[in-house]
Parts: C-alpha cells; structure tokens; sequence
C-alpha cells in the first residue's frame, strides 16, 4: 500500500511539473485576417432603440476596426461644426491614494490606468499601468462607443470634448468628471464618470448618453486592448497567464441559458466564439495579477471578444497578444460600475461578491480559499508573508500529528516484521504471479498484519492529507496577487518567483535526505529506490518552484524530522524477530512430535 501511494506521490509532482514547465501553451496564433493585415469585415449597424427588450440575447452588430484609422473629426473640413467641445486636446488627471487616471479628452477616453501600491516587474520600479502604451496605431482606447453608424462612430472617437474639470482628487467625497460634445449636425454624446472613495479604491461608474437629432442611440462601449501590467511568460515550474477575456454569468448556449459559471476565453477560444451573450455578473479582462471589468450585476448584456496582436518586445522575441471586447447592454451604458484594479481576494470580495471567481485558484480551491484567509490573518499579525507561510506550516503540522505519530508508528511495527515478510516471499518466489497458489502468500501476509497488529493504510495517512494541502498551497503562492514582489529575508526579494541563488530548494533536498535516512529501512529494494529517489527529484522540480512553496515544505520536512527524531526516542529501538530457515522449523516441529508420542507411549 506504501509503495503504491509512494508512486502516486511521484507520478503526481512528475505531472504537475511536466504540465507547467513543458506543456504550458504556447503564445496564440494571430486572430483570423490579422496575419495578413485585413481588417475583420464591417457588420451590421447595431440597433439604436434603447427599448428593444431583445438586444442582449442577439449577436452584437459592431463596426469594424478600420473606423479607428479614419482621420479626426476635427482634421475633417467636411465634419459638423462642433456647438459644445474645446479647441485643444488635453489630459484630465484623476488622482486618489491607490491610482492615477489619466482621461483625454478626444474622444473622452481612458489613457492610463496607473496602480500605485504595486510596481512593475521591470528595472523600472514605476507603478503598474493597467492601459497599454505601445499600441498600434488607431487602437481604440477604454472607453470609445459604437453609436451604430460609422460616421457617428468615427465623429463620437475622434471629436474633441468638453471636460468639467482638469483634475480631479475624489479621496474624501465623491467627484464626477463629465465630457460633453455636440455638433450642427446634431449628434450629441455625454459621459460622465463618478469616483466614490466610500465605494472603493479601485472602482467608478461610467455613464454614457449619445443622441442624433434628438433620436436617442444605445451605445455600444468598446474597452480597447488590455491589460496592460503582466503578460504571459513562463518560469519553469509556474507560469504567468497573459491577457485573457473573462466572465461570470448564465451564457446563452445553443438557444438555451446555461448555469451560472465562469469563462475564461483567450485568443484561441475567441477565433472559434467571440460572442456570450445572457445574464452577466461581470465582463471584462485579466491577466495573472489584476482585472479590469464592468459589473452589469445579471443584466442581460452581449459581449465579443477579439484578439489584439502586437509585436514582440526585446529582449523577449515571442508574439504578444491584448484581448479586447465590446459590451453592449439593452438600457445602453447608464452608471454601469467598473473596477480596475488587482486581483486581491479581500479587495474583489468587498467590491462585488462575484469577483473572487476572477481569481483561478482551480480545482481545489475549496482549499485554496481557506487556506488564504489563514495565511492572510496569520499575516495581519506578523507583517512578513514569508513568516506567516511559516507560521501557518506549524499549526497546519501540529493539526496532522496525530497522523505523522501514527505513521511513524506504523512505519516501526512494519519495520519489525520485515524478517517474517520477507521469509514468506522466500517460500513462494518460485512461483509465478498467475499461479493461484500465490495467493497463499496474501493470505500468510494479512494473517501476519493481523497477528502484529499493523495497519499498513495508518502509514499512508500522513501522504494522504499533506498532498492536497501542498497543491493548493501551490496554487496559492502562484496565483495570490499578496505573494507578487513580497520579500522575506536576505536575498528571498518575491516569494511568487523561484529563489533566485537556489539556497532554499537545495536545503529542503538535504531534508528530505535526512527525513529518508530517519525513516525505518524498507526491505521492498523498489520502495528503497523510490524513497533515495524523491529527494532528487523534488529537488530538481523545486529549483523553480514559488519559493514560498519551497520554505513551506522545509518548514514541513523540518518539523517531520523534528517529530520522528521524538516518536523514536519515545517507543524505543526496533524488537529483532529472528526467523529460522523452513528446514529447521519442520526438524523442530518433527522433534516435538517425536517427544509428545513417546510421552503418550509411556504413560
């Protein structure tokens, strides 16, 4: 039973390392007619009834890319003359305590989304921009509409509006910054953006009327490629998942409304589907470490996806690819809240109930979640993450030492009748594993374990619980935005990343060596191997591993090694069974029966 759940140990990590160090999948190909340079085809103009009770539940008509290109508005000598707008372009900072916006007025756009309390993973130490810089030319940007009709999109994306303040400092009221822009023609579009310090740091509503000539338009909004801050890159054992769609809603599926789940679309899934359309919760994109979405909160809404691709950047050679969409809500866009900002579980879980769901902690994260909110109180207590991992290993050891105690014990009584065991496989070696009379020698074993009073499953008990907990914590190191740049002493500067002088992998190999050394000696010669071998490979697999990863499995090895030294001295030194060769047990059994008749005899 050990040597079995041994090898499942084994084959477990030599999957999880396989999976995230060679099969992590590759960077996207280019979206269809991005390759040669064609534009995606023009669709149809979209609905302008703000009343149509069936918009959400139809495909959205959006206008092509190319619109984007189309010179300003105000470089047109054919355009309307603007009555409501501004002369100059100009930038409108929003600043509270945790971000710096930047909006411009042309076409009344998002510019930069700048996250202070976290710094880029360049030299650069600059605060993280969640709104990519170096995009193409005529990307739109965060923010610009489809009003339905081209030449209004295009007037609408380019027009120089009006602006109700230049800067703004929403951190002990609310504030709202407005843009206004009409024409002679009589186009008209308003947007107005409120930043509430009380609701969050990282959220706002956006607000968007449009008309023409009176006759109302149900915008479109068109988020423009994000997000900026972490893109994909692997790093051996772990890697960072790159700009991506993701949802949250019941999403219409062959005519039919689906179960409340999560989407994660990337550049491929939004070649075959760009469009999910039902009851969504949120919409937006993400990368590994922050979000960007709006909160329809189970509205109807239609939202499509499209892959954005751009050059590499040096020294890094690979594609890159942005994902942007576009929403479109029945009502059109009116206070539709957004949060922008990091993916930190308390943060998302304060802003809406549904947002932690944005966080892919996989398939356990029914532990995953508790084990970070315990990390997280032991944290609030002690101030260092990589502590607090510390921390959390010894209350977590000191839950399954009743396990290790009973393993340790097991491990010593299977270590006594190691003699016997190994005597009743002489008696049947010669026989063949299909013979039947092999299964005497099953018999003669389980009539030992009952005999010595050995549970051989009590050893594998400990294996058992520590595994899951491992693969979450896992998870949690490399998923959790709180281990992103945390320190923890000396030259350990991210518990997120591998240790980059490979001290602390190499340490917990040599505590896996002493734990093996410790461990009662296994006659089994393929258990001895794979126990002399385990240390070398998780070793090797730990080399890239989170480093918080690493100090709590030392943490582990160190006090496993601590409790078997205890448990030894405690039960004592091992009781030597010496067992006689078969041939002298029937001249042994021969003689007493001998002695027993010539008694009988005599009597």
């Amino acid at each position: 039973m050990e040597r079995r759940v041994l090898l499942a140990v084994f084959l477990s990590f030599l999957v999880l390392y396989m999976y995230q160090a060679l099969f992590v999948p590759p960077p996207p190909d280019a979206p269809r007619g991005a390759a040669d340079g064609a534009p995606p085809p023009a669709a149809e103009p979209a609905p302008s009834a703000p009343d149509a009770p069936s918009q959400a539940l139809q495909p959205v008509p959006l206008a092509a890319d190319e619109e984007q290109d189309a010179p300003d508005a105000a470089a047109d000598p054919a355009a309307p003359e603007p009555v409501i707008g501004d002369t100059a372009a100009r930038e409108i900072v929003v600043e509270t305590d945790h971000v710096r916006a930047v909006f411009t007025n042309r076409g009344a756009q998002l510019i930069s989304w700048q996250l202070k309390d976290y710094l880029d993973d360049g030299d650069t130490g600059a605060p993280v921009e969640l709104v990519p810089r170096d995009l193409p030319a005529g990307s739109p940007a965060p923010f610009a509409v489809v009003l339905g009709d081209e030449r209004l999109t295009r007037v609408a994306n380019a027009a120089l509006y009006r602006a109700s303040a230049q800067r703004l400092s929403p951190v002990e009221r609310p504030e709202t910054l407005t843009f206004e822009y009409e024409d002679a023609s009589g186009l008209r579009v308003r947007k107005t953006f409120t930043f509430d310090p009380a609701v969050g740091p990282y959220q706002f509503t956006a607000n968007v009327e449009a008309s023409d000539g009176g006759r109302p338009l149900n915008a479109v909004l068109r988020w423009g490629p994000a997000l900026g801050g972490v893109e994909r890159s692997t790093s051996g054992f772990a890697f960072r998942q790159g700009p991506r769609g993701v949802l949250e809603g019941r999403v219409l599926e062959n005519g039919v409304v689906g179960e409340l789940d999560v989407w994660r679309p990337d550049a491929g899934d939004v070649s075959e589907q760009p469009t999910y359309q039902g009851q969504m919760t949120f919409v937006g994109v993400d990368n590994h470490y922050f979000l960007a979405a709006a909160l329809p909160g189970g509205q109807e809404a239609t939202v499509q996806y499209r892959a954005v691709p751009l050059p590499p950047q040096p020294p890094d050679e690979d594609p890159r690819e942005l994902m942007a969409f576009d929403l479109a809500l029945p009502g059109g866009i009116g206070d539709l809240p957004f949060y922008i900002g990091p993916k930190d579980f308390d943060i998302l879980e304060a802003a809406d109930a549904a947002l932690p769901q944005s966080i892919e902690f996989g398939f356990l994260s029914w532990l995953v979640v508790p084990l970070h909110r315990s990390l997280s109180w032991v944290h609030a207590g002690v101030g260092n993450w990589g502590l607090a991992i510390i921390i959390l290993t010894v209350l977590i050891n000191i839950v399954i030492f009743p396990l290790r105690h009973k393993q340790v014990i097991s491990a010593r009584k299977m270590q006594e009748i190691q003699p016997e065991m190994k005597a009743i496989q002489e008696r049947y070696k010669h026989l063949k594993a299909t013979d039947p009379q092999k299964q005497k020698m099953n018999q003669e074993v389980m009539a030992l374990y009952r005999e010595r009073g050995v549970n051989p499953v009590s050893g594998c008990l400990p294996l058992l619980a520590t595994m899951p907990i491992l693969f979450a914590f896992f998870r949690l190191l490399s998923m959790a935005i709180e281990m992103r740049g945390a320190p923890f002493m000396l030259w350990i500067t991210d518990l997120s990343v591998h240790d980059p002088l490979y001290v602390t992998p190499i340490i917990m190999g040599g505590s896996m060596v002493l734990q093996t050394w410790l461990t009662p000696a296994q006659v089994d010669p393929m258990q001895q191997k794979m126990m002399m071998a385990m240390p070398v490979v998780f070793t090797f697999m730990f080399l890239w591993a989170p480093s918080g990863l690493v100090i709590y499995w030392l943490t582990s090895n160190v006090l496993g090694i601590g409790q078997q030294v205890i448990t030894n001295r405690v039960i004592g030194p091992p009781k030597v069974r010496t067992v006689r060769p078969p041939a002298e047990r029937r001249v042994k059994k021969a003689a007493r029966g001998g002695a027993a008749g010539r008694s009988t005899t005599g009597g």
